[in-house]
């Protein structure tokens, strides 16, 4: 039996179970341990598509597995804290129909459709179309833990607010499915002339994780789609 083909499987399979553990504990509103585990899992999504290419056993399997994977991590985890998050503000707020919450799970809807389109779609292999899943998710997971440990009250106050979380799914839900070309951070090579705008994004992320804690995190994915809008117009210029 050839074992080195099954570890890139085995990876994903470590991002599907730490994904599905997320979901119990975000159900459960331990949103600190949900963070956790979605952060392990997409750490495990890194590497096993690494791993499949270091090894040369890249295949069919693998990319079906890594996306069935994806939907939970990625997809459900981040729903159902949108969800929550849309009931605790509605407890707080008492300004929406109790249905509403349920809108949250657009982002679960959405993450679904993209990690189709993505298997056949032949154009993300050196940049992506739509926001990757996991930038979603990393950006849902972070809004718990602003609101709990970030001394910033105007970010806190916005996630206590209805209609900034459905803004959020809504603009997440879109961007994750629209025809915008996003950088990748893959390096072919490391010259500055030819990864600039890849070089002031790590920069940029490096300053806010320091700074902002916990706020950086969605504010680095927006920094991302920003620099990518500005990249795509200089190359078409």
């Amino acid at each position: 039996m050839n074992v080195k083909r099954h570890i890139p499987n085995l990876l994903t399979l470590g991002n599907l179970f730490s994904g599905t553990v997320a979901s119990i504990f975000a159900v459960q509103g331990d949103y600190i341990l949900a963070a956790f585990l979605v952060s392990l899992g997409i750490f495990f999504d890194f590497f096993d598509g690494f791993a499949a290419r270091l090894l040369n056993v890249s295949g069919e399997l693998g990319k079906q597995l890594d996306s069935l994977a994806d939907m939970v991590t990625s997809g459900v985890v981040p729903g159902i804290i949108m969800y929550k998050l849309l009931i605790e503000a509605n407890i707080v707020n008492f300004s929406i129909p109790t249905y509403v919450p349920f809108l949250g799970l657009l982002l679960t809807l959405g993450a679904c459709y993209r990690l189709a389109n993505f298997n056949i779609d032949t154009r993300q292999s050196d940049s992506f179309i739509g926001l990757p899943t996991p930038a979603m998710s990393l950006f849902i997971v972070s809004l718990p833990l602003i609101q709990e440990y970030s001394k910033i009250t105007v970010a806190k106050a916005l996630i206590e607010n209805t209609y900034f979380l459905l803004g959020t799914t809504l603009a997440l839900t879109y961007v994750m499915n629209a025809e915008i070309i996003l950088f990748s951070l893959k390096f072919k090579e490391y010259s500055i002339k030819n990864n600039v705008v890849k070089y002031v994004f790590l920069i940029l992320s490096v300053v806010m994780i320091v700074s902002l804690h916990y706020l950086s995190i969605p504010l680095i994915i927006v920094v991302y789609l920003v620099l990518s809008l500005m990249n795509n117009k200089t190359i078409r210029k």
